[in-house]
């Protein structure tokens, strides 16, 4: 019995010797790890098109017109002999002449993948817009073309603090903007040099884009509202003649924003010397020396404009006015511009309004650089500010009703560009802000 019960109990080590070793082997066994295979994304290149070709199939060199170089210099420098250039440009001279390369304009070059790698067209851009292709693989053809162009309008307002090129400059916007405002669209209403803090403006106006990424300015202005002195000025583009492409700026009643005399001879400056008959000065003992003129000071070279159009009758340098230019636009007015540092218009040339005649300087008797602007009627000397000068060719009643539904739109639109801090409610639009304007 003891036997019997001594192997039963043997037989129950066993078997948890057993099963101990089978637990702890199992709890040492450790899953071999899984080995992933790297497997490296290639990225196809990106297709990049450009002058109507696709690049990735072509070495590309680009490189701009230097001094010295010349259609057959830069082919020949790029493995090309003279008999076959020669026969390039008599085939591509009836489409471009090419002569006429220009320093500093940029040109491309295309030339074969393989094991040669000799150029197979040229490509010239005598402007960001425009380019000349020059294709000379197989055959041989000339062709001129535009790159693509896309408009995007976009508007700003500003507050004026200082001057409204600061107030735009701060926000990024091209000066070009600031040129167009002042020498455009209000040359003749508002007088840029003495504008207030507090003035504010909205402009409506479209930015260029060449080939959708490439920035080319501001194109126009579509509208603008400027409250000068609490005043509004409207400003609405519209053609008048299709034809001739004719394009001016009228306010909200059709009238035109242009008068026939700019206010000033120069973009930016400021009145230094007003008209004045009474005046004296104490370097000449206070005698009567009455001043016929309007000084603007501005520094030495500034481009002095012609105020209105005309045709140059002197420009000569004589005594105290120094080199000045004078003009006759019409058998009523005259203009005079002195003390200039250079000239630029000859006797009999006609000019037009905005056209620069000049530059500012010191010739002449002048404490300091400014432009003396004088203005005759009827052959005499009066003050252009007290005159009422005429204004320039009203919109034709048959365009008027026409102007007046075209504007509609786009005057609500201004109206419901908000000033800073101003803010929208829940509407899609508040009331309009410039309620002394409402239609």
């Amino acid at each position: 019995m003891d036997n019997k019960r001594t192997r039963q109990l043997g037989n129950k080590y066993v078997i948890l010797a057993a099963l101990s070793m089978a637990f702890y082997g199992c709890k040492n066994d450790k899953p071999e790890p899984e080995i992933k295979e790297d497997i490296a994304k290639v990225e196809q290149p990106k297709e990049v098109f450009e002058f109507g070709f696709k690049l990735n199939d072509f070495i590309v060199k680009r490189d701009t017109i230097r001094k010295g170089d010349s259609f057959g210099v830069i082919l020949e420098r790029n493995k090309l002999g003279y008999p076959k250039i020669f026969h390039i440009a008599e085939k591509a001279k009836d489409t471009f002449d090419i002569r006429k390369l220009q320093i500093g304009k940029p040109y491309t070059l295309l030339f074969s993948k393989d094991s040669l790698e000799l150029p197979e067209l040229f490509v010239y851009q005598p402007t960001r817009e425009d380019y000349v292709v020059i294709y000379f693989k197989d055959s041989i053809h000339a062709y001129k073309r535009k790159k693509p162009i896309k408009y995007i309008e976009k508007t700003v307002t500003g507050v004026i603090t200082s001057s409204i090129s600061e107030t735009l400059d701060e926000q990024g916007i091209s000066p070009v903007l600031t040129n167009k405002l002042a020498d455009e669209i209000y040359a003749w209403t508002i007088d840029f040099n003495r504008l207030q803090k507090g003035d504010r403006f909205k402009v409506i106006y479209t930015d260029k884009y060449i080939d959708d990424t490439i920035y080319g300015g501001i194109h126009d202005v579509k509208a603008a509202y400027f409250e000068h002195n609490n005043e509004p000025f409207y400003a609405f583009r519209f053609q008048t003649d299709s034809l001739k492409g004719i394009v001016d700026y009228f306010n909200e009643e059709a009238k035109n924003l242009r008068r026939a005399f700019l206010k000033s001879p120069i973009a930016f400056g400021r009145i230094s010397s007003r008209y004045n008959l009474k005046r004296r000065i104490a370097y000449y003992g206070y005698k009567l020396r009455p001043h016929k003129g309007t000084d603007f000071a501005a520094p030495v070279g500034t481009p002095i404009r012609a105020t209105a159009n005309g045709t140059v009758t002197e420009s000569t340098r004589r005594g105290g006015n120094g080199k000045y230019v004078k003009i006759r636009h019409n058998a009523t007015f005259e203009t005079q511009y002195l003390h200039m540092s250079r000239r630029h218009v000859n006797v009999g040339q006609f000019v037009k309004q905005g056209d620069v005649i000049g530059y500012v300087g010191m010739t002449g008797n002048t404490g300091g650089p400014h432009v003396c602007y004088r203005f005759w009627k009827n052959g005499r000397q009066v003050d252009p500010f007290r005159e009422k000068l005429p204004e320039a060719k009203p919109i034709s009643d048959s365009l008027k009703e026409k102007y007046l539904d075209y504007i509609k739109p786009i005057k609500y639109q201004l109206d419901n560009i908000f000033f800073e801090p101003e803010v929208r409610d829940n509407n899609e639009f508040n009331e309009p802000i410039i309620k002394q304007a409402e239609s």
